[in-house]
């Protein structure tokens, strides 16, 4: 009986082990930042200074073909959210246009709620419809565009973790950095500011230098600056990063020429970092594969060991990470959508790319100019080139804006030798079986993701709908006269 009583005592104190520190599921900490592409010194931009976020990527694993779905970031984030293409999940445009999901969208804090985890959100999450975020909390949800306070995402997220308690939590972290108005300073940050000597040109995939676009990307840099001492703050309060997958990722590209708003690679191509060291020993670990924004939703169920729907396009980043960053396995092509945004904007696009090849189809539906461009070259939006600077470039340069105002249906770019896609080749016999595969590639995953704009009908209403509103509400009056909702939204799933 003594035994029996030694063992009992040592089964209830095994138990109250159990108890007081059991074996939890992994906590995620994911941080986007705004409109910046890969401009971070661990991706190799030497005038920026962003210690912490590269402190990341010196103990993870860095991507260097990431890509969003869309390069706006109501629809990439509603890709984020869940796991969709925007034409799957309807989120083609703004939120503040009126822009909203299709009915009955699963989202990511639905999932993780139902897993058992403490959802999180800080900062905004400009989707429609709001009412179906259910997060465990959600503060700071206001666009910021003024960058005021940004200690105050660091104190909300060290609040938010200490209530998780023995729960696993997930919590997103939205900084406003470094989304326009560009700002030198706020608040004095960045505290250390960019060496102006530095800066001899402006972003690579804009091509136009001038004195004016200098200092444009000169406050840019500060943002990058700004960003990383915002991250520096928030992983010092947060502390103990334990059992935590970190992801930091932007939404899209920098808002420069041939950059947000379109499907070039200066819009679409993100900086993405994992960070997980006490799973993966990664140091300054690079991977080439083809990852998108699609693959965080399945990542995350893999981590919190829930099954993934398999009508998800995407795959668990997981796979990559246990290979080392091998993409031996992985996918062979990634796509992306493009519609425009917003009425006005509206030109609808697709994009694939392979590993060395990329194919942009422009769809027609009878617009000579990309809107996008004339909105860049004015001299009202400060961060694009204008049309004296553009006469200012080179031959080769003057060509591609060009080619941007009144694109040709098809694009194609060699991006080992071309990455920032100055030479369309779609028109040079030499590639036309390379055009040819990609364009095959395209249209399967069209058909597989069933793109609505393959129906004739579908993208003859919707144009006639985005019509309507330009004529009747130019301007984007149709804000001021009640037109919150665009109709088209359901038409294209139900029909």
């Amino acid at each position: 009986m003594k035994y029996l009583g030694c063992i009992f005592a040592i089964v209830l104190l095994f138990s109250s082990c159990q108890e007081d520190d059991p074996v939890r599921r992994p906590n995620i900490l994911l941080i986007v930042s705004e409109d910046n592409s890969s401009d971070l010194g661990c991706y190799g931009n030497s005038i920026v200074h962003t210690p912490n976020i590269d402190e990341l990527a010196k103990q993870g694993m860095r991507f260097t073909n990431a890509y969003t779905t869309y390069a706006v970031c109501s629809p990439s984030r509603a890709s984020i959210f869940t796991g969709l293409y925007p034409h799957q999940n309807g989120q083609l445009g703004w939120a503040t246009q009126g822009y909203s999901m299709y009915e009955g969208m699963k989202v990511l804090p639905n999932y993780l709620n139902e897993a058992g985890y403490n959802t999180g959100c800080l900062g905004k999450i400009h989707v429609n419809p709001d009412s179906i975020f259910d997060f465990n909390l959600s503060e700071l949800n206001t666009s910021n565009f003024a960058k005021k306070d940004l200690s105050a995402y660091a104190h909300e997220a060290k609040k938010f973790i200490s209530n998780s308690r023995d729960q696993p939590y997930f919590l997103m972290v939205n900084f406003p950095d470094a989304h326009l108005p560009f700002q030198n300073d706020v608040d004095g940050l960045p505290s250390i500011k960019v060496d102006t000597s530095e800066i001899t040109t402006t972003l690579p995939f804009v091509g136009v230098n001038t004195e004016r676009l200098r200092k444009v990307t000169q406050k840019y840099y500060n943002c990058m600056n700004r960003l990383d001492e915002s991250v520096g703050m928030l992983l010092d309060s947060i502390g103990d990063l334990s059992n935590t997958m970190v992801i930091y990722m932007s939404d899209h590209g920098a808002q420069f020429s041939r950059g947000k708003l379109t499907n070039y690679e200066g819009g679409l191509k993100i900086p993405f970092i994992v960070h997980w060291p006490d799973k993966y020993k990664f140091s300054n670990t690079v991977s080439h594969a083809l990852i998108s924004v699609i693959d965080l939703l399945p990542t995350f169920l893999d981590v919190a060991e829930q099954p993934i729907p398999e009508e998800l396009p995407g795959m668990s980043l997981l796979t990559l990470l246990d290979e080392d960053g091998r993409d031996d396995h992985w996918r062979p092509y990634l796509a992306a959508d493009g519609e425009g945004a917003s009425p006005v904007m509206y030109y609808p696009r697709r994009s694939i790319r392979n590993r060395r090849y990329k194919l942009i189809h422009n769809i027609d539906v009878g617009r000579q100019d990309f809107p996008a461009y004339h909105t860049y070259a004015s001299e009202k939006f400060y961060s694009g080139a204008n049309y004296d600077e553009i006469q200012q470039a080179g031959a080769d340069v003057q060509e591609m804006y060009k080619i941007w105002k009144n694109p040709p249906t098809y694009e194609l770019y060699d991006l080992e030798n071309d990455p920032w896609e100055w030479k369309n080749l779609s028109q040079d016999p030499k590639y036309s079986a390379v055009l040819q595969e990609l364009l095959a590639a395209m249209i399967q995953w069209r058909k597989d993701s069933k793109d609505p704009f393959l129906d004739s009908d579908k993208l003859d209403r919707y144009t006639e709908e985005m019509n309507y509103i330009n004529e009747t509400y130019p301007n984007h009056t149709y804000k001021q006269n009640g037109i919150t909702q665009l109709d088209y939204v359901n038409y294209l799933k139900i029909n």
